[in-house]
Formats: C-alpha cells, sequence, structure tokens
C-alpha cells in the first residue's frame, strides 16, 4: 500500500515538473511579443489549461489580437482567425451544407471554428445573431448543422477579442455568450520602458513573423489532464459557492453569477495550482481568481449603474466580505 501511494506521488510530481517547464516556454514564447504584461499572458495560459475560453476586452491597439495570434502560435495545432463584422454570418463561423452537382449529394464545409485555437477578431463587431452561433461549439465542444452534429477537436480554445461597447459600430454580447467565457482581461497600455522597448523590437520586423511552436495538441491535451487531477478541498469548494451566492444575493446587482461560473472558478484554480507545482488548490487561488473569472458576467442593477458603480468594482466589495478559509489546504 505504501509503495504505492509513494509511486503516485512520484508520478504526480514528475507530471507538474513537465507542466511547469512547457509552461514556462509558452510565456517565454508569448513575451517575445507582448513585453511587460505577465499577468495578462499567466492569465492566457491558465484558461488554455482550463479547457476554457478567453475574452481579452480593451480599447484598440493594445495588442489584443498580438496576444491571441502569439498563444496560437506557440502551439503547433490547427489555428483559425475570423474577422467578426457586421455582415459576417453564422454559417461563416459554423460551416455550411453545400450541394454537389456531381454526386448530386449535400457536402459539409466547415467554417472557421474548426480548429484548435480559434481567434476571433473583434467579436462584438458582429451582430448577435453570429455572435451566438458560438453557444453551442463553446459549450459543448460541438457544431450541428442540418441536424447533423460535428465534434471539435482538443484542445478547442477560442480566444475572442472586443472593443469596449462605447466604441462606435459594436454590439453588446449577450449574456449567455459571456458566461461562456472563462475569463475576461485587459492587456492596458504598456509602462514607458516597455513601450520604448515594443518600438525598438516591432518597427524593424515583427516578432509573430519569427514565432515558433514550443509545444503542440498533443502534450496540451496531456497538461489538462494533469489539471484535471489537481485536488481541491470540500472547504475550498464551498469557498467558491460561497463568492458565487454572494453575488446572486448582492442588491447591487441585476444578475449574479451562474453555476458555469462557479465551475470555470475552480476549473481555473486548479490550473493555476498546477502552475504553481501543486497538486492541491488553495483558497488563495479561487480569490485571486475572482475578478477575472467572474466579473464580466454580473450585470449591476438600475440603481447601481446609474451611480457609476461597474460590476467589477461592486465584485470586489463582495469578496471582500466573504471569509477565506484558513489552512493552507484549507
Amino acid at each position: 500500500m505504501r509503495e504505492c501511494t509513494l509511486s503516485t506521488s512520484v508520478s504526480g510530481d514528475a507530471d507538474l515538473e513537465t507542466l511547469a517547464r512547457v509552461v514556462d516556454r509558452v510565456r517565454n514564447n508569448i513575451e517575445r511579443v507582448i513585453e511587460g504584461k505577465p499577468d495578462v499572458v499567466s492569465a492566457a495560459i491558465v484558461v488554455l489549461l482550463a479547457e476554457g475560453h478567453l475574452l481579452i476586452e480593451d480599447v484598440p491597439g493594445v495588442g489584443k489580437t498580438q496576444l491571441a495570434k502569439a498563444l496560437a502560435r506557440s502551439i503547433d495545432s490547427t489555428v483559425r482567425r475570423i474577422q467578426f463584422t457586421p455582415d459576417l454570418l453564422p454559417s461563416d463561423v459554423t460551416g455550411v451544407s453545400v450541394f454537389n452537382q456531381d454526386t448530386r449529394e449535400f457536402e459539409f464545409r466547415p467554417g472557421g471554428v474548426f480548429a484548435n485555437i480559434v481567434v476571433g477578431d473583434e467579436i462584438n463587431r458582429a451582430s448577435p445573431k453570429t455572435q451566438s452561433a458560438l453557444l453551442e461549439c463553446m459549450e459543448e465542444r460541438q457544431v450541428t448543422v442540418d441536424n447533423t452534429t460535428f465534434m471539435l477537436e482538443k484542445p478547442f480554445m477560442v480566444i475572442a477579442t472586443q472593443n469596449p461597447i462605447e466604441m462606435e459600430g459594436t454590439y453588446a454580447l449577450p449574456e449567455a455568450q459571456r458566461d461562456r467565457f472563462m475569463a475576461r482581461v485587459s492587456v492596458g497600455y504598456p509602462v514607458e520602458a516597455a513601450e520604448i522597448a515594443m518600438l525598438d523590437a516591432h518597427t524593424s520586423a515583427n516578432p509573430l513573423d519569427d514565432l515558433e511552436p514550443v509545444t503542440d495538441a498533443g502534450e496540451i491535451r496531456k497538461l489538462t489532464e494533469i489539471v484535471g487531477q489537481v485536488h481541491v478541498s470540500p472547504a475550498v469548494q464551498r469557498y467558491a459557492v460561497a463568492l458565487a451566492t454572494a453575488t446572486r444575493n448582492s442588491p447591487e446587482l441585476h444578475l449574479g453569477a451562474s453555476p458555469r461560473a462557479t465551475l470555470h472558478l475552480v476549473r481555473a484554480a486548479k490550473a493555476v495550482a498546477a502552475m504553481s507545482g501543486r497538486d492541491y488548490v488553495l483558497p488563495d487561488d479561487v480569490h485571486g481568481l475572482a475578478r477575472p473569472v467572474l466579473a464580466h458576467r454580473l450585470l449591476p442593477s438600475v440603481e447601481s449603474a446609474m451611480s457609476g458603480r461597474t460590476g467589477g468594482a461592486i465584485l470586489d466589495g463582495i469578496v471582500s466580505g466573504v471569509p477565506v478559509p484558513e489552512g493552507d489546504r484549507a
């Protein structure tokens, strides 16, 4: 019995070391393109390992698409980019059945979503009807066209960028769409030193052109299995549920976090723990992910919106009021 336990522990340590090496390679590769934003890069990798989808929201020109492309190019897998525009159709995303005159049969032609990494650029410039074409793909990893279901290959990750909704020519993402994104991050403006370094590196050539894959889809699948084996104690589970429940009971919010949000919060925390070399989740892992995982799903009440309170600010107050379990493993 002891030998079995020791073998499992040693195997687990080796798996976590492998994960750490791959994560370092991917992180260093992305940071060749995105400088001075380690937290944003780490968040993107967390979502990848947790089998989620990432929403990058910020003003134009700060590197949203560069970040998405850098992550996609770091993995030797299929990558498709969809430029969302007002005239984009749902069939452009999912695919369409076309009648073949030679065979006298309908043939399915896959859309842009059939790839391991799908980069959806400026997703909120497309109509809500086209945006909703991603709902089934993101949640169930499948596409249904003309009563035929096509499974999407793992890993499958949508990295979508969007401009703030007050920008001209944009459509706000529906609540159901936002809820399917595991996390939302904002790149933000670079610090002065990073922007100067960017001028030196990007004016002579595009770093993306020289970016080579540092891992592949098969290895990413193995890493997601490692993340799935990370232990989450009952106390940490109760803490995640308590955070979600507090948002649902807040008078400042018209819409709180869904059960899917709780699931995403725990899955992301497991990825953070694995990246930190641990096979168990700490309450601090959940606490640190509350804003990127929950804030974009919340809908402030009319009174809160009129007073200028954002979902993120309301969430910060809610999180500070929920007791954090004590102990290394809670």
